[in-house]
């Protein structure tokens, strides 16, 4: 059974930086379709960050581009969200998703990776709050 487990959430004054981590087990499939999610108290689930296999450039939301950086640890299993510039509207509750199913890899994860339906393992989610 795939597991998502993140780590690196915090508090951080406006403008400052953290580093979100998501380790993955369960799983010995070279196809993914990973990213994060992020949601506030009163709105809706919004899709920041997304990285799979076979692309060259992530996707991230127009919220965070220039901001936040995604990659992937190969080895250890372990996708990371960097964030930088730390807005008070950045707070909220991130979570990490995948999918390994290469038809949606291909499919939804290629055009619309922002879907939440698309993804089938979710991380519990690691606060982060902003001050100004």
């Amino acid at each position: 059974q795939v597991q998502l487990v993140e780590s690196g959430g915090g508090s951080v004054q406006a403008g400052g930086s953290l580093r979100l981590s998501c380790a993955a087990s369960g799983y010995t499939s070279s196809n993914y379709c990973m990213g994060w999610f992020r949601q506030a108290p009163g709105k809706e689930r919004e899709g920041v960050a997304f990285i799979r296999s076979g692309a060259v450039t992530p996707y991230y939301a127009d919220s965070v581009k220039g901001r936040f950086t995604i990659s992937r640890d190969k080895a250890a299993n372990t996708v990371y969200l960097q964030l930088n510039s730390l807005e008070p509207e950045d707070t909220a509750m991130y979570y990490c998703a995948a999918v390994f199913s290469r038809s949606i890899i291909w499919g939804g994860c290629t055009t619309t990776p922002h879907l939440a339906s698309l993804y089938n393992v979710w991380g519990q989610g690691t606060q982060v709050t902003v001050s100004s």
